[in-house]
């Protein structure tokens, strides 16, 4: 009699473990999340929406003159674009001069 319920016991416990087992298996399946989600680097709008921006890691030419006229270089105005370098060119205290500028994000200055 008592070999019996031994016998019961150890089956109930290989069932239940045989349970958790798929359990875990199966609440690993894929869940539904949702959410809010903002991507940066974008552009909005014109022929290109939805595409991941190239014009942002370059020295846009409005963005170099404004940087030189910062600079304190007057009637700033860009002379030269090349794929390396932005050349503005205008007026200081001592008369014409030019700022060129790197052609990365940021526009920073090569030479003065």
């Amino acid at each position: 009699m008592i070999s019996t319920f031994a016998k019961a016991g150890v089956a109930a416990l290989i069932a239940l473990g045989g349970i958790s087992a798929t359990a875990s298996t199966a609440s690993a399946g894929p869940d539904v999340q949702y959410g809010i989600y903002v991507q940066d680097g974008y552009r909005h709008g014109g022929p290109g929406w939805g595409r991941p921006g190239r014009d942002r890691d370059r020295c846009s030419p409005w963005m170099a003159e404004e940087k030189a006229s910062r600079m304190g270089l007057r009637r700033a105005r860009v002379v030269d674009v090349s794929p390396r370098r932005v050349v503005v060119a205008g007026f200081d205290r001592h008369g014409r001069d030019r700022v060129v500028f790197a052609n990365v994000r940021g526009c920073p200055v090569i030479r003065r």
